[in-house]
């Protein structure tokens, strides 16, 4: 006997959801890496100065301003923050229906439904206190209202997409990447419409609807720019098919399986005349990730910004181009759908518990030190997480100097200051500061046999914990107390060692 859609397709969602929270929840206790320890150490300040610490940051304000409100009800454990991942992630199955039944039909929206439930990107950012389960969640909502917009010819989603437009800005800065593939789109679009002046004018209101609600924050994004790059990042090469393969849809063979099934779809969809509004959906839905991703690849040549967990920016449209080739290829996509979904069923690789070992580190440390005891951190960035992990009370310094507020990194030309930071003129004043009886702190990231340790900014963390460990090392007047982990398992991003001192002359 038949089950009839409107009994099935609720029992299958349903099951979709278990089968999502059970795999986005794995390591939803999992320790912080540094990234996390930043994002908790800028939402633990008040919600008025937000804004004014990420001006040093780099980045935009919104996620943090939702993390801050978040915490302030569930708390700042790694469980409670990374819920308001987990939670962007989950929305993002609904939203995936919604997006998919209503532009290309109901069987579209069930299998982006199930696209979105099991996506290992969002299994493994779901569970991260970080901003991309958010990003990804606002592009597949912005590229769907685009598709509404100017393929349809709905224009009360206008407001939709000017909408999410401006937050995508105001939550990392890959939301330009994503506008830069949006009006390539528009191109497409335009180009085969029969009324060109309409396209522009929802174009120029979709767009400076957007740059109008972005507008107060230009002023911080300019000075960033121009300050606060990323030095940590080498120039991209020519890998970016595989990073997509391998980030974004779960490696080679859920890769294969969805080009082979949607492939499929997409060709007949091509097939259709020019003017189809699938036809063009499909070439938009194309521009966008491709035209985002170059530019943002050509850019980065320059201004090194190319990491694979800011490829949230353009998951929406590669997740819409999917479900609606996987509709059209009929009992194929079926099938290949299938064979994704079951790849994607244990994303062990993106869902690592063990991120960092800081915390085992402050696990080991905590009762030795007490307020006024000196924390230093061998690669800046890590201070917030060293931060989060240490007891109250104590004084903090980087290897680019002391630290006046250990939640945040201040990245304002970061790069010429830790080149001007002598190691001795730096450091030994610090030490000299001491009392007897005080205790020092040294946590060191491991960098022997790594192989990402060769950019500006990672060659000079590398030289610099070296030569700090050197001279505390060499000191008389301190003594060996404690070495810690006392067991390293090992960390999935950056392993740390740290050595206890005494001040004992």
């Amino acid at each position: 006997m038949r089950v009839p859609a409107r009994v099935a397709i609720p029992i299958f969602l349903v099951v979709l959801v278990a089968a999502s929270v059970l795999l986005r929840t794995r390591a939803i206790s999992g320790s912080f890496w540094m990234d996390e320890g930043l994002s908790v150490g800028i939402a633990s300040h008040p919600l008025a100065e937000i804004p004014g610490v990420l001006h040093n940051d780099g980045s935009p304000p919104f996620y943090y301003v939702l993390l801050h409100l978040w915490m302030g009800v569930a708390g700042r454990s790694e469980a409670a923050t990374h819920g308001l991942s987990l939670l962007f992630s989950m929305l993002a199955i609904p939203v995936g229906l919604w997006a998919g039944w209503s532009l290309f039909g109901r069987r579209a929206g069930v299998m982006l439904a199930a696209l979105c439930a099991l996506n290992p990107f969002l299994s493994a950012y779901g569970q991260e206190t970080r901003m991309y389960s958010l990003m990804a969640l606002l592009s597949l909502v912005t590229a769907t209202a685009f598709l509404h917009a100017f393929v349809y010819g709905r224009r009360r989603y206008l407001v939709l997409f000017a909408l999410g437009q401006a937050l995508m800005l105001y939550t990392h800065s890959w939301g330009i990447f994503f506008g830069v593939g949006a009006l390539a789109a528009i191109a497409v679009i335009w180009s085969e419409s029969d009324d060109r002046r309409r396209v522009l004018l929802d174009a120029a209101l979709a767009f400076g609807g957007a740059a109008l609600l972005f507008l107060p924050w230009v002023p911080t994004l300019l000075f960033q720019s121009a300050h606060t790059a990323a030095p940590w990042d080498k120039s991209p090469r020519f890998g970016a098919p595989v990073q997509i393969s391998r980030g974004l849809l779960g490696g080679d063979r859920s890769t294969v399986a969805l080009l082979l099934g949607a492939g499929l779809g997409i060709s007949a969809v091509l097939r259709l005349r020019r003017r189809a509004p699938e036809h063009l959906a499909t070439w938009a839905m194309i521009a966008m990730p491709v035209v985002g991703l170059a530019t943002a690849w050509i850019l980065s040549q320059f201004t090194p910004a190319w990491v694979l967990r800011y490829f949230a920016a353009v998951l929406g449209p590669i997740l819409l181009l999917s479900g609606l080739g996987l509709a059209r290829a009929k009992k194929v996509g079926v099938a290949a759908l299938v064979l994704v979904l079951i790849t994607w069923l244990d994303p062990k690789q993106y869902t690592a518990k063990y991120k960092s070992d800081v915390r085992d580190i402050g696990a080991d440390v905590r009762a030795s030190l007490k307020p006024g005891d000196l924390v230093l951190v061998g690669q800046p960035e890590q201070v917030p997480l060293v931060w989060y992990y240490m007891p109250a009370g104590l004084r903090y310094s980087s290897t680019l100097g002391p630290t006046a507020d250990p939640r945040a990194m201040d990245w304002v030309d970061a790069l010429s200051r830790y080149r001007a930071a002598n190691p001795h003129t730096t450091l030994e004043p610090m030490l000299a500061g001491l009392r007897r009886g005080q205790r020092v702190l040294l946590v060191r990231p491991i960098t022997d046999g790594a192989d990402n340790w060769e950019a500006p900014w990672t060659t000079l963390v590398r030289r610099r914990s070296a030569q700090w460990g050197q001279i505390l090392a060499s000191d008389p007047h301190f003594r060996t107390r404690l070495a810690a982990p006392q067991f390293f398992r090992g960390a999935t991003t950056v392993g740390n060692s740290a050595v206890l001192y005494e001040k004992v002359s």
